[in-house]
């Protein structure tokens, strides 16, 4: 019995030294581990410029690979405007070049911030798949007019190619006012005659149309140059492009050193349509039936004003580039 009980005893002791030095090895392990910071560390200047990816995004990728050896990636080429310049033109006589992948639809990630807030990875999810040796192009044309999309296309893609199309700053405004108008009918808003916008009552310009403000060109231009310098952006001459598209999409392809593909025989004239429409592997296909509306009918005397008024502008924005345009 007494045996018994020293057996039971000794038992007892062991357990309570196991249980004793398990415990003691889950204190050093916990004094081991790094401690939690109690503050997140400080971001770099410029990590504001772009916003975070979306948790499930796993970083900001540059290419999204497809198995068939396609890619997402950012694109190589920006058409950065100017709206009513003629950029839906220059992205399709663009995309008849082999080495060329263009997106299908105006993307805007730089300047609308629904947009911008998703992400890189959601700015590359909405470029095409291109084959190796591809270049990728997407085209916005309110990027030029806005004042934050140079600084953050830069941050995120410094290597892009810029291309810019322009057209006779009068012009674009008729443009821009014949588009307006018309989305206002399909809405069944009350007209606006040109005249009351374009003109005060004191027979000033009026200064706070914006469609005058987006034909200021060096105003603009002058933004996007303190951020790419000149030999990223080549500036097409829209007006060029509606005479005789050919010359002008060669002097683009040299700019982006792509091998001569494109010839005289992918455009032809419509006579009908009263533009220039294209022709490839002996398909045929034209612009929207948007395009090419006729402006309406000007005074004289204001379209005077408007050629006054667009002079000294001009002047300057022949200056910035080093060339000159045969605008009024």
């Amino acid at each position: 019995m007494h045996l018994l009980c020293s057996l039971r005893l000794k038992s007892s002791r062991v357990r309570t030294s196991v249980m004793a030095a398990f415990l003691f090895g889950l204190l050093f392990f916990a004094m081991q581990s790094p401690p939690v910071p109690s503050a997140p560390a400080r971001s770099s200047p410029t990590s504001s410029l772009l916003p975070p990816p979306p948790p499930s995004a796993g970083g900001a990728a540059r290419v999204a690979a497809h198995p068939n050896g396609t890619a997402q990636r950012l694109p190589d080429i920006v058409i950065i405007g100017v709206r009513k310049g003629g950029t839906r033109a220059l992205i399709e006589m663009l995309s008849l070049h082999g080495d060329v992948a263009a997106a299908e639809n105006e993307v805007h990630f730089f300047d609308w911030e629904s947009h911008f807030q998703k992400g890189l990875p959601w700015y590359l999810s909405q470029m095409p798949y291109a084959l190796p040796g591809q270049l990728t192009v997407e085209k916005t044309p309110a990027y030029f007019t806005s004042s934050k999309v140079p600084r953050r296309l830069r941050q995120a893609n410094p290597g892009a190619k810029l291309l810019l199309i322009l057209r006779d700053p009068t012009e674009r405004v008729l443009s821009d006012y014949t588009q307006v108008h018309h989305n206002r009918l399909l809405k069944h808003k009350q007209h606006q005659p040109i005249e009351e916008v374009l003109v005060l009552k004191d027979g000033a310009v009026n200064l706070g149309y914006k469609a005058l403000n987006r034909s200021l060109y060096y105003v603009h231009m002058q933004n996007w140059l303190r951020h790419f310098p000149p030999d990223s952006i080549h500036v097409v001459d829209g007006d060029a492009l509606i005479r005789d598209p050919f010359p002008e999409v060669k002097r683009v392809e040299r700019f982006l050193r792509l091998e001569p593909q494109i010839n005289a025989g992918n455009f032809y004239f419509n006579r009908t349509k009263g533009f220039y429409c294209l022709r490839e592997h002996g398909r045929e296909r034209c612009l929207h039936d948007s395009k090419g509306r006729a402006h309406p009918r000007v005074a004289p005397d204001i379209l005077h004003k408007l050629y006054r008024f667009f002079h000294e502008p001009n002047r300057k924005f022949f200056e910035l580039v080093g060339r000159t345009f045969d605008w009024n």
